[in-house]
């Protein structure tokens, strides 16, 4: 392989390994906010911003980590023939069906852009009592899925290696 696919791959994969090690901690923030919930519902006057905050960090926590997960090979994946194959059968497949993912992404993207300027340009809020501006929640899921189409397209590169003999080391 070129060595901009090696160092395409390496940039992309550390960047993605960074961030998700950051995200692991998330869960931790998000427990904190629902405990507080739990707390003043119990003993104080409920607070009304809680439960959307932590269904924003839950968001946050699977957008921003999803790219991670492909990395360490953590997706689910159906395994009826595919675990029978040898490591160079799998990767031709995996390069076939990456061609889908990254497609799949490229669509998502559009219209994550078009949600996120779409919040930006009409400061749009959500419709709860807590009314926050929607755009932080759009710019991380616009974050999260660039971060998945370059792990998905790193990952294309990887198999395309294995599936050429060639393994990126």
């Amino acid at each position: 392989m070129p060595k901009w696919v090696e160092s395409y791959v390496r940039r992309v994969e550390r960047l993605n390994w960074l961030i998700g090690r950051a995200t692991i901690y998330m869960i931790f923030a998000m427990m904190g906010v629902l405990f507080y919930s739990s707390v003043s519902k119990t003993f104080f006057v409920p607070a009304l911003w809680t439960l959307e905050f932590a269904q924003f960090l839950m968001a946050a926590y699977f957008l921003l980590g999803g790219a991670y997960s492909v990395q360490l090979n953590g997706h689910v994946r159906m395994d009826l023939l595919y675990g029978r194959w040898s490591e160079r059968t799998q990767s031709k497949w995996d390069v076939f069906t990456s061609l889908f993912l990254v497609g799949y992404l490229v669509l998502l993207l559009y219209g994550s852009l078009s949600s996120t300027y779409y919040a930006f340009e009409y400061g749009e809020r959500s419709y709860s009592s807590w009314r926050p501006y929607m755009w932080p929640v759009k710019v991380t899921m616009t974050v999260g899925i660039v971060l998945m189409l370059l792990q998905a397209i790193a990952q294309f590169f990887k198999d395309l290696a294995v599936a050429r003999g060639e393994p990126l080391s």
